[in-house]
Order: structure tokens, then sequence, then C-alpha cells
């Protein structure tokens, strides 16, 4: 998944984040309420995480009362401190999906994320990717090929993740950079090389057919019909 945190607290972000990259996903984070807003309404988010006493002079419910009046229903879970049952009300009845109180166990946070997105997704059907006989559960987050289960680490899984979201299109660098390694700039190293490598390795070589092809000179493409 591709989520925002806007938190500003320093402690508490870093947690968040790490924790949510080491279980593959890709996470954008702003450490104030107008950053959290920009980032809100420039780019595409499965769920956001929001704190409600941010510096910046927009709070948390500010920028969920901005995103639903323009018609934004990516799913929000508010992250507080405030714990008394009218903040909890006053969050949902702004717009928020969910409310989790601090201090908060990862675990529940996760789950209640994964809950989130499922929702938003509507039906379990829509909880699974398939390229070929490739196939990947989101949920699960398991992944196998012909019914052989394939292991993947978190960022080899966010890599295929993306690619099979976007099978039989061109994928280019800059867009794995951003989406995958949230890099807004080349890093000038052979990350992307090594990582298509070792995801070939894993997806193609024990099989018959391969789905992964690079076009030089252009990027890379999932595709059956190669």
């Amino acid at each position: 998944m591709k989520i925002l945190l806007v938190e500003d607290t320093e402690r508490v972000a870093t947690f968040v984040c790490n924790g949510l990259r080491e279980g593959g996903h890709a996470v954008d984070h702003a450490d104030n309420g107008r950053d959290g807003l920009f980032l809100a309404t420039t780019q595409t988010y499965d769920v956001m995480i929001l704190d409600r006493m941010l510096p910046g002079g927009i709070d948390g419910l500010a920028i969920i009362a901005a995103l639903r009046k323009t018609g934004n229903t990516t799913p929000i879970l508010i992250l507080s401190a405030l714990a008394e049952v009218d903040d909890r009300i006053n969050g949902l009845r702004a717009g928020g999906d969910d409310y989790l109180v601090k201090p908060f166990a990862f675990g529940e946070l996760s789950a209640r994320l994964e809950a989130l997105a499922r929702r938003a997704r509507g039906n379990e059907a829509e909880t699974t990717l398939a390229v070929a006989d490739l196939r990947m559960d989101l949920l699960s987050r398991k992944v196998n090929r012909d019914g052989q289960p394939i292991s993947l680490q978190p960022r080899e899984f966010a890599l295929l993740e993306y690619l099979m979201r976007h099978a039989g299109q061109v994928v280019t660098r800059t867009m794995l950079l951003e989406n995958v390694w949230e890099y807004h700039f080349d890093p000038q190293t052979n990350v992307i090389d090594v990582h298509i490598s070792k995801l070939r390795q894993k997806i193609d070589a024990p099989f018959g057919k391969p789905l992964l092809h690079t076009l030089r000179g252009v990027g890379y493409r999932l595709d059956a019909n190669d």
C-alpha cells in the first residue's frame, strides 16, 4: 500500500514509518498540517494516518474536512493522544474512518490499516492481483506462480506489487524510484537493476515462460503476452 503519515512527533513518526516500510509499504511523511494537506491533495494514497494536533496552522480535522469537501474518499485513520469519548466522536464525525489513541501497539495500527484498505476495495476479489499464473494476495502478502509459493523480501514484494498493478504497461526507472523507493531524485546506483534481477530469478527462472521484461533504455513491463 501507499500510505501518507502526517505526524509531528519525530519519535512516533520514525516508529510508524520504519514499521510500515519493513512491511513492504511505501510511506510519505509530513510533520506539519500544511505539508500534510499538500501531499494529501496532490498525491494518491491507499490510506492516510493523521495526527489531530499539528503545527503549521492546519490540524488533522481541518485536513479531513478539506479532503472530504473535494470528494476525496481515501480511508483516514486518526492517530491522537486525545482519548476522551467526545474527541473520538468528533474525529469520526469530521470524516475520519477510524480512531486510534496513543500510545498504541504497532500490530493494532497495521491491522486497522489493512481493514480500512480492505473496506475501501469493497470486496475480497480485489485483495488479489494476478498476471497469467502469477498470483499475489495483498492481505496475507503471499505470492505464488503456477501454485508454487514464492518467498519475497518486503522491497521485492513492493516492487512486484507495483509492476502487477501496472501489468502490460511500461514502468520507467523514475516511476519505480518514486513509488517503490520513495526517491524523488536519481541516486545514480544500480539498486533497481539488482532488485529486478533478484525478482526475475524468483518469479521467472523456475518457470517456463518469462513475465518480467526489460525494455532497454525505457524501463520494464510485466506481461504474459511477450
